[in-house]
C-alpha cells in the first residue's frame, strides 16, 4: 500500500461533539459469537474499520452468513458451536492481533484446518502465547520460526477441557482459550492473576453460555461449561474508549478547547486512561452515566487543562489502558514533571514496539524519554512547550500514528508522520472528525 505522509499543525481551540466509532473489542466479539450462535444476531454501531471488516470476512469463510445493512447495522446468521466449516482460502486478518487470536480460539476445537496470515506488522507478532494453550485442547499449529504467521491451525477432533493460568495479562489469550472451551466437553477454567478487559465473559453470558467468575487466592477464576447452544442477540456496540482517547487528549492539550465525546463505554477493565488523566489534573467529566447492553456508558466532556502534573501510573492499572499509553505519553510530554509508566512490557509486542516507537518520536520532537524493558518515563515540558518539528514513524501502528497527530496539535511546530494508512484499521473517520473540531491535519502529496 502506498504510504500516506501526514502533518498535524498547531491549531486553535478544539470545540464540538466528537462521535467516535463503535468499540473495536466488542465489535470483533459480536461477529464471532454471532457466528457461533444458532439464529440471527443483529448488531448496531459496529466499528467498520479494517480490523473488524477482516473478522467479518473470516466469519463468512467459516460458513456464517454476515450481512452489512449499512450505517453500522449488521446481521450474522450463525452456524452454532462446533458448526464452523473449513475455509476454502487463507484467512487474512490484516493488522488485527485481536481478530486472528480470537478466531484461532473459536475454530481450535472443531475438526477443521485453517491458515492465517496478515500484514507485515501482524506477521511479525508472536502467536505462541495463543497456540500454546490451544495445544492443551489437542489443537495443532504450524507456523514460521518463532511461532509467527502465516500459520496453519489444525483443530482438535476430540478436544478435552483445559485448566489454564494466563502467564501474562492478556485479554486476547484469555478470550481465545474461552472460545476454544465452547466446543470442549466439561468445564474449561481460565485463571488470570491480573484482571483484563472482560467483554468476552460478559458477552458469553449474554449469549446464554454457562460461565462463572470468582475471585480466589490464585486470581480471577473463570469457569465455562462447554457445548452450550448460544442464543442470538441484539447488540448495540458502545463507542470505543480507545478511540475516544484521541479527541479527549487533544482537547486537554489545546488552549481554549471544550469537546464532548458521547456514548463512550466505561467498562472498568477499559477506563484506566480516564482515571489516570483525572489524577494528573485533567478537566475531564462524565455526563449522563447509564448502562447499555450490559456495559457502563457515559458522555465525556474534556476541556483544556493547563495544570496537569506528571504522576506514577500504578502498574496494576496497565491492563485497563494498555492501548492508551502512546497517547498518554503525549499528554505527559505537555504536563509538568515526570510521568512514570511501569508494568507495561506488553507494549513491546503490540502492532509495534510501542515504547520504542513513541520514545523515538517524542525525543525527535524535543522531549526527554527514558525507558527499560518493562517501563518508561516522560519528562513533561509544560503546556505549549514541546518543540515538535520532526517526522515520526508509525511502524504500521494505528495508535502510534494517531498519537503523533495529537502531539502536533499542541506542539510549537508541526509534527509529520511517515504513513497515516494504519489509522484506518481502527478509526477510519479520524481525519474528518478531528478536522470538524478544528484540528489542522493534512495529507502530504509526494
Amino acid at each position: 500500500m502506498t504510504a500516506i505522509p501526514m502533518t498535524s499543525a498547531p491549531c486553535g481551540p478544539l470545540t464540538g461533539v466528537a462521535e467516535v466509532p463503535g468499540d473495536k473489542s466488542i465489535s470483533h466479539r459480536s461477529l464471532i459469537l454471532g457466528a457461533l450462535a444458532v439464529g440471527e444476531t443483529r448488531i448496531t454501531g459496529l466499528l467498520e474499520g479494517e480490523d473488524v471488516l477482516d473478522t467479518a470476512h473470516a466469519m463468512r469463510a467459516f460458513g456464517a452468513e454476515v450481512i452489512d445493512h449499512g450505517g453500522g447495522s449488521w446481521s450474522v446468521h450463525g452456524v452454532g458451536v462446533g458448526g464452523f466449516a473449513e475455509p476454502d482460502q487463507v484467512i487474512n486478518c490484516g493488522n488485527s492481533g485481536t481478530g486472528v487470536r480470537l478466531i484461532m480460539g473459536a475454530m481450535a476445537t472443531s475438526p477443521i484446518s485453517a491458515t492465517f496470515t496478515g500484514d507485515a506488522s501482524l506477521n511479525g507478532r508472536p502467536m505462541a502465547r495463543v497456540t500454546d494453550p490451544l495445544a492443551l485442547f489437542g489443537t495443532q499449529s504450524v507456523g514460521r520460526d518463532g511461532g509467527r504467521l502465516p500459520m496453519t491451525i489444525v483443530g482438535a477432533a476430540d478436544p478435552v477441557p483445559v485448566h489454564y493460568t494466563v502467564p501474562m495479562p492478556s485479554a486476547q489469550v484469555k478470550s481465545a482459550v474461552l472460545l476454544a472451551g465452547l466446543n470442549a466437553p466439561g468445564q474449561t477454567v481460565v485463571i488470570e492473576r491480573e484482571a483484563t478487559r472482560d467483554h468476552t465473559e460478559r458477552m458469553l453470558a449474554g449469549f446464554g453460555a454457562e460461565i462463572t467468575v470468582e475471585q480466589s487466592d490464585e486470581g480471577r477464576v473463570i469457569t465455562l461449561t462447554g457445548r452450550p447452544e448460544l442464543r442470538p442477540q441484539d447488540i448495540a456496540v458502545p463507542r470505543d474508549p480507545s478511540s475516544a482517547a484521541f479527541p479527549v487528549c487533544a482537547a486537554l492539550l489545546v488552549p481554549g478547547s471544550d469537546v464532548l465525546v458521547p456514548g463512550i463505554g466505561l467498562n472498568p477493565t477499559r477506563a484506566g486512561l480516564f482515571t489516570t488523566l483525572r489524577e494528573m489534573g485533567a478537566d475531564l467529566t462524565y455526563e449522563n452515566e447509564r448502562t447499555e447492553g450490559g456495559e457502563p456508558v457515559a458522555d465525556l466532556r474534556a476541556r483544556f487543562s493547563p495544570d496537569m502534573k506528571g504522576i506514577e501510573v500504578p502498574p496494576a492499572r496497565a491492563a485497563s489502558m494498555i492501548d492508551e499509553y502512546p497517547v498518554l505519553s503525549v499528554v505527559a510530554a505537555n504536563a509538568t514533571g515526570v510521568t512514570m509508566m511501569a508494568g507495561v512490557k506488553e507494549l513491546r509486542v503490540k502492532e509495534s514496539d510501542r515504547i520504542a516507537a513513541m520514545a523515538d518520536g517524542l525525543r525527535a520532537c524535543g522531549v526527554n524519554v527514558e525507558d527499560g524493558d518493562d517501563w518508561w518515563s516522560v519528562t513533561g515540558m509544560g503546556p505549549g512547550n514541546v518543540p515538535g518539528g520532526a517526522t515520526c514513524v508509525s511502524h504500521l501502528d494505528h495508535r502510534i500514528a494517531m498519537a503523533f497527530m495529537i502531539l502536533g496539535m499542541a506542539a510549537q511546530k508541526p509534527v509529520s508522520l511517515d504513513d497515516g494508512n494504519p489509522i484506518a484499521t481502527s478509526f477510519p473517520i479520524f481525519e474528518p472528525l478531528m478536522a470538524s473540531l478544528g484540528a489542522q491535519l493534512r495529507r502530504d502529496t509526494q
